[in-house]
């Protein structure tokens, strides 16, 4: 894109990463000087379709305002500084810029989450924070929706989150290359890049991704150790502090204020040097019933004195 005018590039997103950033440069540069149509008579998709999703949890603030908000507990668990913890969640349930996005049926208390997401485009395993920012393709927009509700009480199981994330996170405008922020790399590599989100046009949160505990520098690498990152895989800096999420802001001011999302609610999330990201918050629609698990006794059950097929399905409220 140059100013507001979308060029086309003769190649997927798939092959562009693949191809790695100096060859897609190349092609960026070449397209410029072909067709091209004007960005308001363009409708953005997501920017690409992720092998994978890891989503981390990058920031200080952040994790203190939601302990607080969850269980009442005050400060950050030794364990965050140790290492930067992610989670993976769902490629197949991404959208992009405009999108209408519908929460869970069950959901009662959603909540968006303010984060910039690397993209990776050169594969390594075991990355090395000197190589780590050469595998970093580019920058985009991340909005992890949360259904805290649903969140918070699979997690009281020890494992998750599930399906408090898994069904929407969305991605845009659009990829910014990593070369158009190398001016704005600090000696340790972090970047110091404006994030604010808006809620029906009223400022909920602001931060900047300087704030990070560790650089993307940092998640490349241990995303990548022990293990394989590739074209295409997505890394989540996590929810940016000073009300990245209304969550944060529960836990500060005691009730939920802000009320959580309702269908109608606008989301506008702009990071400095990306651009924005705005999506709508949709209904629910009707989902298929799981039943609880059943009671068993194991005891009678080693002693050959119970049949599981006698007990009763346990009510889960």
């Amino acid at each position: 894109m140059r100013g507001d005018r979308v060029h086309a590039v003769p190649v997927s997103m798939e092959e562009l990463l693949s191809a790695g950033l100096p060859r897609a440069l190349d092609l960026g540069s070449a397209a410029l000087d072909g067709p091209s149509v004007a960005l308001d008579e363009v409708s953005l998709l997501a920017p690409l379709q992720p092998s994978t999703m890891r989503d981390f949890v990058a920031f200080e603030e952040h994790v203190e305002g939601v302990r607080r908000s969850v269980d009442g507990q005050v400060g950050v668990v030794d364990a965050w500084y140790e290492a930067p913890r992610f989670y993976f969640t769902n490629p197949y349930t991404v959208s992009g810029p405009g999108a209408v996005v519908a929460p869970p049926a069950a959901c009662r208390a959603l909540d968006f989450e303010l984060e910039v997401a690397a993209i990776i485009g050169t594969s390594g395993r075991d990355v090395t924070m000197a190589d780590a920012h050469r595998h970093v393709f580019g920058y985009t927009i991340l909005n992890d929706w949360s259904a805290r509700d649903i969140q918070r009480r699979e997690m009281e199981v020890g494992l998750g989150p599930a399906k408090g994330k898994d069904f929407a996170s969305t991605l845009g405008p659009w990829i910014v290359t990593a070369d158009e922020f190398h001016s704005r790399r600090d000696t340790d590599g972090f970047l110091d890049l404006s994030c604010t989100v808006d809620v029906n046009d009223r400022r909920v949160g602001h931060d900047s991704l300087a704030n990070m505990g560790w650089s993307f520098d940092a998640l490349v690498a241990y995303a990548s150790r022990d293990s394989w990152i590739h074209p295409g895989d997505v890394l989540g800096s996590g929810t940016v502090g000073n009300g990245g999420c209304l969550a944060e802001l529960w836990g500060r001011r005691g009730e939920q204020t802000p009320p959580p999302l309702q269908a109608g609610d606008v989301v506008t999330m702009t990071v400095e040097g990306i651009g924005t990201l705005e999506n709508t918050v949709g209904t629910s629609h009707a989902v298929p019933e799981v039943p609880p698990a059943r009671v068993v006794d194991h005891r009678r059950i080693r002693d050959g004195r119970a049949d599981v097929r006698s007990h009763p399905w346990k009510v889960v409220t």
